[in-house]
């Protein structure tokens, strides 16, 4: 009864937080459009929160860079179990234009498990709601 209630309560209100791991701020940008009324993320249950320790999903902008591994692992193992990954934007997918620069690596899959990839330059908001959608399916599955 008491795990019924846990994974009822997580699929309907999955904390996020936010990490940017450097870039242009274009995904940064449609996050907060997605936060707005006219798309209102927040209906689902997605509220923002400053802490990871306080969150369930981690949302992963930017181009993850060696510099930005550690922090990014760091910050990942800060989120209380079960947790989940959303990567919003091509950068956070696979590199983006930065892809097999010297310093790049392809993907924050490559550092923390994905479990939602959101692909696009940045991508738009229907996009970040459809994938925040995808993954609320895919924890009521599991």
């Amino acid at each position: 009864m008491q795990m019924n209630l846990v994974k009822w309560s997580r699929i309907r209100s999955p904390w996020v937080f936010h990490f940017n791991a450097g870039g242009c701020n274009g995904c940064d940008i449609e996050i907060l459009a997605s936060l707005m009324p006219r798309y209102d993320i927040e209906r689902f249950g997605m509220i923002l929160r400053g802490s990871p320790r306080h969150a369930d999903v981690m949302l992963v902008t930017g181009t993850v860079t060696r510099q930005i591994i550690p922090r990014l692992k760091r910050i990942y193992e800060q989120i209380p179990d079960p947790k989940f990954t959303l990567a919003i934007g091509n950068c956070a997918c696979s590199g983006g234009v930065f892809q097999q620069c010297y310093n790049v690596h392809e993907g924050a899959d490559k550092a923390i498990p994905v479990d939602v990839y959101i692909p696009g330059c940045p991508p738009r908001p229907q996009a970040i709601i459809d994938g925040a959608v995808k993954l609320l399916q895919k924890i009521s599955k599991s």
